[in-house]
């Protein structure tokens, strides 16, 4: 089948509301800095009520990605439940605007469309708290085996996990991908993803993925340790490509066991972190996809990271096809 995709991701569908706090607030309400947790509707409900005003932006890690792809000028397509609703409605345009692929049938006449309420503290940090909705309501059924099979990389965000019925979804997705020889590529999301499913996470690792992406905090919690390089070691063993993000120390890209030391692009000051994982895989897969070297897609990810903690929102705000242009990379 013909190349029709550089990347097609599934995930949950979700808008992000994202607003400034500082930590007096994230202790009062309880909540772990830097950290993701899922929440109910009344939950969602009561926080939303307490928070700051903010923007609203339709977001969801995978979504991200792919809209990263898309402006970095990649082909990319997204499958990811949302309700017919005015947020549902509102991810379905953003997402078509910028020229991903996005058929996902709506849900009717259940959960509402998923949302993240972030509180974003002066020092860029961001802290999830999550109702799910509509998102976990996708089946394998809304697996499009065609998008798949013309998809050169497949990307899989790891909060598919929690859901059973999303889980399936992602498991039918994994077996197109192999069967047709695609690449499948994993995201492992969130540390708390990681303790939640670590043997699950494991085993599909080692028998499914070819590229999995990280950070620092979640490839020690997947290998229950404090030595990240004893964890770095872990991971590539496993691994045919994996790339693991450590903030303002950039990241280590290992295609085998020696690693390449990618450097993060300075900014003149991280506004929001909200995304950057996203957009490093972006940066990092669409170099993959299109043939790159290594060191080039690791610094495709370290200029969309930096692009997106320099303003509110996951998502670019201005053409990474043109940072990369003036970088030399494309």
């Amino acid at each position: 089948m013909p190349d029709l995709f550089d990347v097609a991701a599934i995930g949950n569908a979700i808008v992000d509301v994202i607003a400034p706090c500082d930590d007096a607030f994230l202790t009062a309400e309880g909540l772990v800095k830097n950290s993701m947790q899922l929440i109910d509707e009344t939950q969602a409900e009561q926080l939303y009520g307490r928070m700051a005003p903010g923007m609203e932006t339709s977001g969801g890690s995978a979504g991200n990605t792919v809209a990263g792809v898309a402006s970095f000028g990649g082909r990319a397509a997204y499958m990811g439940k949302v309700a017919r609703d005015q947020l549902g409605d509102v991810f379905a345009h953003d997402m078509r605007a910028i020229g991903v692929a996005f058929d996902t049938a709506p849900l009717t006449g259940g959960a509402a469309t998923a949302r993240s309420l972030i509180n974003v503290t002066p020092d860029g940090h961001r802290t999830m708290n999550t109702f799910l909705g509509a998102s976990t309501e996708l089946t394998p059924d809304d697996v499009d085996a065609a998008v798949i099979e013309g998809a050169k990389i497949v990307y899989l965000e790891g909060y598919l996990f929690d859901p059973s019925e999303a889980r399936r979804a992602f498991a039918k997705a994994a077996g197109l991908a192999r069967a047709s020889g695609r690449l499948m590529a994993i995201t492992l999301s969130d540390s708390f993803v990681v303790e939640r499913h670590r043997a699950a996470l494991l085993g599909f690792i080692e028998t499914e993925c070819d590229i999995v992406l990280a950070n620092e905090a979640e490839v020690k919690a997947l290998f229950e340790t404090d030595d990240f390089d004893q964890a770095a070691a872990a991971l590539a063993s496993r691994t045919k490509v994996c790339a693991i993000t450590r903030s303002e120390a950039g990241s280590l890209v290992f295609a085998g066991q020696a690693p390449h030391v990618i450097a993060a692009v300075p900014v003149e000051k991280v506004v929001d972190t909200t995304g950057a994982g996203d957009q490093y895989a972006a940066g990092f897969l669409l170099g993959l996809a299109r043939g790159r070297s290594m060191d080039v897609c690791g610094r495709l990810g370290a200029l969309a990271a930096a692009e997106v903690i320099g303003h509110y929102g996951p998502r670019p705000q201005v053409s990474l096809e043109a940072l990369a242009k003036a970088e030399g990379l494309f």
